[in-house]
This record gives structure tokens, C-alpha cells and sequence, in this order.
């Protein structure tokens, strides 16, 4: 496995992109759903990630600073045939590590309460992270789950 920054005009990663966005609205009324498309994590205050084996791409995900000590985990997913692989844990696993390299003291991301993001909440709860108020510009919702790590 490798991991590439960038990749954004790549359509295998648009596809991912689009296939993200559409589940996460498809399971979370729009008003709370807060997938970003493809013109926002083009964004400057964003690094973007894909992990790839050969030319397959397994995951992406992205980093996004919120301000010099905290940073936002964004646009976590794993491409639907390599689930249950290591991809989320490994992209997440990368991005706290970027994080600290930046001299973040936390890192912050938001979630859904849907069934569809039971895993990923049990990944995140099992790497540290825990439940804490919205942030950002988030609106606190039923639909939303916003969890914290301390670096």
C-alpha cells in the first residue's frame, strides 16, 4: 500500500469522492450532511490523500487545518470492494501523524449517527477519540457525532 497526496483530477478518485457524498447524504437529512465535494477539498487549508495498492486506489482522506493547533479529519472512506482491509485505520493512522508534524495539540472530525458509520465511529473511538461539542461551523444536530483527539 502507498499513499499519495493530491490525486484530485483522478477519476478513479472522483468516482470515490461522489460515491462518499452520495452515501452520506443518502443516510443523513442534507442540512447534516457535510461531505465535501470535490471543489472543496481542492481548498488550500486542505491536504488530501489517497492510499493506493498499484493502481488501485483502497482509501481516502483528508486534512484540514482549522487553525495552527488544530486540525479537522475530512472525507474519510474506504472504496467499497476493500472494507475490513486496514484502509481507514491506515489513512487515519497517517493523518495523526501529519497533525503532529504540524504541531497540532488535537485533531477534530464529524460524523453521522446513521448505522452506515457504526464502524468508522468504533475506528475512531478505538484510536482515541472521544465525543465533544460541535466546532467549526458545524450545527449540533441528532445526525452528528463530533469527536476530538488530544495530541
Amino acid at each position: 500500500m502507498e499513499l499519495r497526496e493530491g490525486g484530485l483530477d483522478d477519476p478513479r478518485v472522483l468516482a470515490l469522492v461522489a460515491h462518499h457524498q452520495g452515501e452520506a447524504r443518502a443516510t443523513t437529512p442534507s442540512e447534516n450532511a457535510h461531505a465535501m465535494n470535490v471543489d472543496g477539498l481542492r481548498a488550500r487549508d486542505i491536504s488530501f490523500w489517497g492510499l493506493w495498492e498499484s493502481e488501485e486506489l483502497l482509501g481516502i482522506a483528508a486534512l484540514r487545518a482549522l487553525s495552527s493547533d488544530h486540525g479537522e479529519i475530512k472525507s474519510m472512506r474506504t472504496a467499497p470492494t476493500h472494507l475490513r482491509r486496514g484502509v481507514a485505520r491506515t489513512l487515519l493512522a497517517h493523518l495523526i501523524a501529519l497533525a503532529r508534524t504540524r504541531g497540532y495539540t488535537r485533531v477534530s472530525l464529524e460524523t453521522g449517527t446513521a448505522p452506515m458509520f457504526t464502524a468508522a465511529n468504533r475506528m475512531y473511538e478505538a484510536a482515541g477519540f472521544v465525543d465533544g461539542p460541535a466546532f467549526g461551523d458545524y450545527p449540533e444536530s441528532l445526525h452528528n457525532r463530533f469527536m476530538t483527539l488530544p495530541l
